[in-house]
């Protein structure tokens, strides 16, 4: 039997696998292969790396580390956890695996905006097109930048970029916005413009990107998708895990879920979608998993 069952390989989960790894613990770690931090072209908030650092970089470099402790990273699909007793199953296809304790760290996607697959990839990797503000508003400063959003969500990402940029649009993704009186006064107030959509299609023009509108084609130098994610948490929740409304798990000051025994951390956990966060919540998990496993048969080498 395994002491710990990681799911999922982007920075919580191979945070976690380090952790436990070096704890002496038998570990797995599965993977589906689409962890979000892979689509970082380069990061440059994330410490300890001058220049910043490609997002399949860091990947490789922390699976490198794992695996100089022992751990092994297979890429599957977990298909369902199933609680039994203080253990649990954990299945990948047909096959089926029995560990001690489960890391559920599996992360997010992001809703994408209508646009080709392959145009979309290269507006990203070019930082045509930005997810997240946190990371990497600082890239944008002074420069034409476009919000695809609506109602307060669409507003706050706005207001968000406002710090590095007077020139912000906020176009809607539908026919036109959702915007109360209370969103439309707080844009007017940051002189943010907001444009009715639908906004389509957005193509790649030279050296920026060109967002379609009834009103006309506007170009900007980034455009940031505000339009939310999936949060994948459905196997966690089929096992009988709390979890909010939008879906992210619920857990404790020690990312312990609803059920004994069955942990979360990174972005599937509500919180700051950040990766020193998602690595700062697989330690505390980590170490939790093994003070656990230690209370209910003691850990000696």
């Amino acid at each position: 039997m395994d002491d710990c069952i990681i799911i999922g390989a982007g920075p919580a989960g191979l945070t976690a696998a380090i952790y436990l790894a070096r704890f002496h613990l038998r570990i797995r770690l599965f993977d589906c292969g689409s962890s979000r931090a892979a689509l970082i072209p380069r990061t440059h908030n994330h410490a300890g790396y001058p220049g910043g650092v490609k997002g399949r970089e860091l990947l490789r470099l922390m699976l490198e580390q794992a695996e100089e402790f022992g751990a092994t990273r297979e890429q599957a699909d977990v298909t369902e956890i199933i609680p039994t007793g203080d253990t649990f199953d954990v299945r990948v296809g047909d096959r089926r695996y029995a560990t001690r304790s489960v890391l559920l760290a599996t992360g997010v996607v992001n809703n994408r905006p209508d646009m080709a697959a392959e145009v979309h990839d290269e507006a990203l990797a070019r930082g045509l097109l930005r997810y997240c503000p946190i990371c990497d508003g600082y890239e944008v400063t002074d420069k034409r930048v476009g919000v695809i959003g609506t109602g307060d969500h669409g507003m706050k990402e706005a207001l968000f970029l406002r710090g590095f940029t007077r020139d912000v649009t906020l176009i809607a993704p539908g026919a036109a916005h959702e915007l109360d009186a209370s969103c439309r006064a707080k844009l007017e107030d940051a002189g943010i413009v907001h444009v009715d959509g639908p906004c389509t299609p957005i193509r790649i023009a030279g050296d920026a990107i060109e967002v379609t509108t009834p009103s006309g084609a506007l170009r900007f130098d980034s455009v940031y998708p505000a339009l939310g994610s999936t949060i994948r948490s459905s196997l966690a929740v089929a096992a009988g895990a709390r979890a909010t409304a939008d879906g992210c798990l619920e857990v404790d000051d020690h990312q312990r879920t609803s059920i004994p025994g069955l942990f979360a951390a990174g972005d599937v956990v509500k919180g700051l979608d950040q990766i020193s966060h998602a690595m700062g919540e697989a330690g505390v998990a980590a170490t939790t998993i093994r003070n656990l496993l230690d209370e209910r048969s003691p850990i000696r080498r």
